[in-house]
């Protein structure tokens, strides 16, 4: 029973992990939070939602919802982000909350428009109930699925930050821009970058999200947002591969405080749990005093 708890939350930590690698792929290029991600994540699942009632297969819109999310991020950084730039970095910091936030509440406002604020749902034939059994442990082909997009999707990154010449400019950029921009690197570009992978991370988050309850509504990305706040916190600010590991470990707890103990119980524990890990570890797992710059090694 427990370790097919562990398995059911390393599949939900994936997809946590994908939220939160997007959210701190910015955080760590740009110093700044980006609160309307979890309004990116949730048109993902929307875009995808009514690509399939419009008769797309489901993969084309999961890609689909991949590059709309990855868009509206750009979007975003365009008209909430970049003019900011300009200021101090006081300025900056407080004034992309305020922006973001606003950014965020406007996209959510037009999709509970779109969907008249019901509760939309794929239809039942989307994706076959299929179960699997591997060694006494019970994998549905969702389940599969979702493990299979999340793993492709975070070594796709990591290949692309770290194996190419484009992750390169990215990793330049975020360890010091001035120097960066000095070698003929265009931190504009980079930008682009960042805020587009961001977007697209957190649109294929959400399609498979709403998947797995079968549940879109206008505020899912809302407590996605805070819980990937949480995982970005305790895997160290700025760090990718911190991210991945929280993500993991917070899907975990999750499935087993929900498995054992009551329901009301489980954000509780999360958060004691995250408080008693800072204490010991006040940068995160993998964070570093120098918290900031994105870290990958």
């Amino acid at each position: 029973m427990i370790i097919q708890q562990l398995l059911n939350g390393l599949i939900v930590g994936g997809v946590y992990a994908l939220f939160a690698i997007g959210f701190t792929l910015v955080f760590g290029i740009h110093q700044v939070l980006n609160l309307a991600h979890g309004a990116v994540f949730m048109t993902g699942a929307f875009i995808a939602l009514y690509s399939v009632l419009g008769g797309w297969p489901l993969w084309a819109g999961f890609l689909l919802a991949m590059l709309g999310s990855g868009l509206l991020s750009v979007l975003i950084e365009f008209g909430a982000f970049r003019k900011l730039r300009k200021s101090g970095p006081l300025e900056l910091e407080f004034g992309a909350i305020i922006t973001s936030i606003g950014a965020g509440l406007a996209i959510m406002a037009v999709a509970q428009k779109v969907s008249n604020t019901q509760i939309m749902r794929f239809p039942f034939e989307t994706m076959p109930v299929v179960i699997f059994e591997f060694f006494g442990l019970r994998v549905s082909a969702l389940q599969l699925v979702m493990a299979a997009c999340a793993a492709i999707l975070v070594v796709g990154l990591t290949a692309y930050l770290y194996r190419t010449a484009f992750g390169r400019q990215v990793r330049a950029v975020a360890g010091n821009e001035r120097a960066a921009t000095l070698v003929g690197v265009n931190p504009n570009f980079v930008y682009f970058q960042t805020f587009f992978m961001s977007g697209a991370l957190a649109g294929a988050a959400g399609v498979l999200v709403g998947l797995a309850f079968n549940s879109i509504h206008f505020v899912m990305g809302e407590p996605y947002l805070l819980r990937g706040f949480v995982v970005v916190i305790l895997g160290g600010l700025g760090s990718i591969p911190g991210a991945l590991l929280a993500g993991l470990l917070l899907g975990m707890m999750q499935t087993l405080t929900v498995a054992f103990l009551p329901s009301g119980l489980t954000d509780t524990i999360i958060f004691s749990l995250l408080f008693l890990i800072l204490l010991f570890r006040p940068h995160g797992l993998l964070g570093k005093p120098e918290a900031g710059a994105m870290r990958g090694r």
